[in-house]
């Protein structure tokens, strides 16, 4: 029995073992192969971590570094550098690094799609092994430009780009040996309260004709010289379009010679002449071309001269206007050559030393005391009526009269007297119902013609005291600014002006000086001034492929003045900014962030390449704004 008990026992335990011992056996490989698994996790964790630290080496180095694309990290010299392509480590582990493009939508948020963002990336680094059995490691993360440079311009050294209407000076009160300013370029503005004599131009006419009236637009003048026989009817002058201190400089430009003239108007091919022969009340000369040849002419009915001429368009088309004596007569302008058919007529108050038509209305200076402004409605020039006849009470005859192109205002004269006024400023936005604004007394001088010039100024001239004198216009009132008489000069006859593109200003006169009887003289609001300028920087080069970020100025901007800045960036081409295009964004003002794109290809932000400009302008021409200096931002 003892004996059986221990064949049960030892039965018992074979059992056991055979149960228990493969599950040891299997718990003892496990425990090994864990081990190596965490071996190999912990090694290719240690892989990873050295590629995060590679790539940020890589990110110090540049931006440019981290283009789209698969790489692994090498050791190149003393720093980290990519080269592509996924590396196998210890023939076990296969390590790579993923650089992707990160796009964000309008809000900012990073985005599947939206705009893409040149300052962010995506990073992807992972480990891969199969031994004892495939496994990996990973690990994402985004780069941002997060460092930063300023470039500054500042000195005259760095104010070396290309100017334009704009000069560099050094900035007064600085401690800076060589810090310099950008402002518009200084040069003389006329000022037509303070008419420079030295500064007048002079030019002697053909013949030795008295010189009555003129006419005149940019570049070119016509003028009359009836008052004697001596002269032609008809001189031209050629004027130069120069910017100050340079003086225009005139030139003969023909002449047409029939009759004895006095008053002129012309446009751009035809002048018209008014003419004292019989037969003869306007001659119609062809001034487009050379020589100039008289192809046409009026006969007022009653076959008197002319004194003041004027062509305009009405409803019956082009219409002649001139005053004979006392009468005003309209034509037909539509043909120009031949006898010009007579349309109507009325009658004046005295002679008609100068007619203005403006819109539906003709305004005729005249000799009148007592009516020295009539105003007609010449809408039917065949049925021309008068609307007003109106006296600015100083007993003393109309001389010359001047319509503000809107038909606004008139600007009467008549002659001297002493303690009244002679020069008044006069509402006519009512033809019906003028009202005098203000007015004014020429001081001895007996007023022969008055124009209204820019800037709210207008001049008047003529014989006696002082013959050129310049009032300052305001909407109720004349009052005196300066004036003079030019050397050698009794008598200003006549007075035309004109305002050119480039803000000069000048106003051209008939003199009695038999040696210089047509005088240019400068005008304007005076200052030293241009009214625009530009300022084009020189090339930065960045050295590689930059983010611009923005940029902040120091400058000065005073009422009336402005100034924008464009900024530009491109690709180098051939490793070099040699021969880059460039194309501006802007404008921008004191700061602002730059665009990425513009959706002009030649802007590409980031880039290598970098310039800007600057636009300067003024309405003043006694300020300018001040640049002294610009930093712009840019990323690596």
């Amino acid at each position: 029995m003892q004996k059986g008990q221990s064949l049960v026992e030892l039965l018992l335990t074979i059992a056991l073992v055979s149960i228990f011992f493969p599950a040891l056996l299997t718990g003892f490989a496990s425990t090994r192969n864990n081990r190596v698994v965490k071996d190999q996790r912990q090694l290719a964790t240690a892989y990873l971590n050295e590629a995060q630290e590679s790539i940020r080496v890589v990110r110090a180095n540049g931006w440019s570094n981290l283009s789209p694309g698969t790489y692994h990290s090498i050791v190149s010299g003393s720093t980290w550098i990519l080269t592509s392509g996924s590396e196998l480590i210890d023939g076990n582990f296969t390590r790579q690094i993923v650089i992707e493009d990160v796009n964000r939508d309008g809000n900012g948020n990073i985005s599947q799609n939206g705009t893409l963002d040149p300052s962010t990336k995506l990073i992807t680094i992972s480990v891969l092994w199969n031994s004892p059995f495939p496994n990996s490691v990973s690990v994402k993360s985004y780069l941002t430009r997060h460092d930063s440079n300023i470039h500054t311009d500042t000195t005259i050294t760095d104010f070396s780009g290309i100017k334009n209407g704009t000069v560099v000076a050094a900035t007064s009160g600085t401690n800076v040996q060589d810090d310099g300013q950008i402002q518009l370029g200084s040069r003389i503005i006329g000022d037509w309260c303070n008419p420079i004599q030295t500064a007048i131009v002079t030019y002697n006419l053909p013949g030795q004709g008295i010189t009555t009236d003129i006419t005149a637009v940019v570049g070119h003048a016509y003028t009359t010289t009836g008052g004697n026989a001596s002269g032609n009817s008809m001189d031209s002058v050629n004027i130069s379009d120069t910017s100050p201190p340079n003086l225009p400089v005139v030139t003969n430009g023909g002449s047409y010679n029939n009759y004895k003239t006095y008053g002129i108007y012309s446009d751009s091919e035809y002048t018209y002449l008014g003419s004292d022969h019989p037969n003869l009340t306007v001659d119609i000369v062809r001034t487009s071309s050379q020589p100039y040849t008289g192809i046409g002419k009026f006969d007022a009915s009653d076959d008197e001269e002319g004194e003041s001429v004027y062509a305009a368009n009405t409803t019956l088309g082009y219409t002649g206007f001139v005053t004979a004596e006392s009468k005003l007569y309209s034509f037909d302008l539509n043909s120009k050559s031949g006898n010009r058919s007579q349309y109507g007529s009325a009658t004046l108050s005295g002679t008609g030393n100068r007619i203005i038509v403006v819109g539906n209305y003709a305004y005729v200076a005249t000799s009148n005391t007592t009516s020295q402004l009539q105003i007609f409605n010449i809408s039917n020039p065949k049925n021309m009526t008068l609307v007003k006849s109106f006296n600015v009470k100083n007993g003393q005859a109309g001389a010359d009269v001047f319509v503000s192109g809107s038909g606004t205002y008139a600007y009467l004269v008549t002659n001297y007297i002493s303690g009244k006024p002679n020069f008044f400023l006069i509402s006519v936005a009512d033809p019906a119902n003028p009202v005098i604004l203000g007015s004014s007394n020429t001081n001895g001088m007996n007023p022969k013609g008055v124009i209204a010039v820019s800037g709210n100024h207008a001049i008047v001239v003529g014989s006696g005291g002082q013959k050129y004198q310049v009032f300052t216009v305001n909407n109720s009132a004349l009052s005196y600014c300066g004036g003079m008489s030019p050397a050698n000069v009794t008598s200003i006859n006549a007075i035309a002006a004109v305002s050119e593109s480039d803000g000069d200003n000048y106003s051209y006169i008939l003199t009695d000086d038999a040696n210089n009887e047509f005088q240019i003289i400068q005008g304007g609001p005076g200052g030293v001034s241009t009214p625009t300028g530009t300022y084009e920087s020189t090339v930065f080069d960045a050295g590689g492929d930059v983010l611009l970020n923005g940029f902040a100025v120091n400058h000065l901007v005073p009422v009336a003045t402005n100034v924008q800045y464009y900024f530009s960036i491109a690709k180098a081409i051939d490793n070099s900014c040699s021969g880059v295009i460039f194309s501006y964004a802007g404008p921008f003002a004191t700061s602002s962030a730059l665009p990425t794109t513009t959706g002009n290809p030649a802007y590409q932000n980031p880039g290598r390449c970098m310039k800007y400009k600057a636009n300067f302008s003024t309405t003043d021409p006694t300020q300018s704004p001040i640049l002294y200096d610009i930093s712009f931002n840019y990323s690596l």
